[in-house]
């Protein structure tokens, strides 16, 4: 296990990765070190809002690698002292106080926090498609209702790389499933972004064929997160009981109840 600075992973015995499934959460937490919070002393509210986590994420991807035995790494520093889903170089990549920073801060930032949590999820993608010879990767985001004044019309997005039939195919089982078991939610494709963004599904995908490597981002409305209404538990329940069933569709997959 990485220390908590920078990642946690967990995952089950090597028998227990059947279902081929690695998760990843890379904006589970808002945690800022000590040693860089003069960097947000004035942004308290920012870390607390969808621009500093993806609320309820971490709590998906737990509840996704419990059912289905599968690894997990997450990271908890918030993506605006570096952003684990972005590619060095994005503009994106760091909160505009840390990118006036002086260079050795940044590469210390990077060195501490964004290349260990890369070089662990890669290591799991590449021990799983080394035993099962296919990785299917999920990687659990979540979405604010709102944003610019527009309303996100979406309860799911699943995002892909349209160009990538294993990605296609398996959002297009989960979408069904999902509308099966719980007709109630609207869940769109590649909404409200592109599954072709740059990301960790991205950076696989440059470097391993379609037919090894599935990479979805699961994003959850976050209009839903809120551990005190049951209906939190039940769509997290539905994500699970759809998962299992699209992955049985291709003759895969083995979920435990429970979220």
């Amino acid at each position: 296990m990485l220390a908590s600075t920078h990642a946690r992973t967990t995952g089950a015995k090597d028998e227990a990765l059947g279902d081929a499934l690695v998760i990843t959460c890379e904006h589970g937490g808002n945690r800022i070190p000590p040693a860089y919070r003069v960097l947000f002393r004035c942004e308290q509210d920012l870390l607390a809002s969808h621009r500093g986590f993806d609320a309820g994420a971490l709590v998906m991807a737990r509840s996704l690698a419990r059912a289905f035995s599968a690894p997990l790494a997450y990271g908890t520093v918030s993506r605006l002292l570096v952003d684990l889903n972005r590619s060095i170089g994005h503009r994106h990549l760091h909160f505009d106080t840390v990118r006036k920073a002086p260079l050795a801060v940044r590469e210390h930032i990077l060195e501490r926090y964004y290349q260990p949590y890369r070089k662990e999820v890669e290591r799991l993608i590449m021990q799983t498609l080394k035993r099962q010879g296919r990785v299917i990767h999920i990687s659990s985001h979540s979405f604010t209702p709102e944003l610019r004044g527009r309303r996100r019309e979406a309860d799911i997005g699943l995002l892909y790389d349209p160009s990538r039939a294993g990605e296609v195919a398996l959002c297009e089982r989960w979408k069904a499933a999902l509308e099966t078991s719980a007709p109630e939610l609207i869940v769109r494709r590649n909404y409200p972004y592109s599954g072709k963004a740059d990301g960790v599904a991205a950076w696989f995908r440059a470097r391993l064929p379609s037919d090894t490597y599935v990479g979805v981002e699961l994003e959850i409305n976050q209009k839903h997160v809120d551990a005190a209404n049951p209906q939190w538990l039940a769509l997290r329940r539905a994500v699970i009981e759809s998962l299992h069933n699209a992955l049985s569709g291709e003759g895969r997959g083995t979920a435990r109840q429970g979220a």
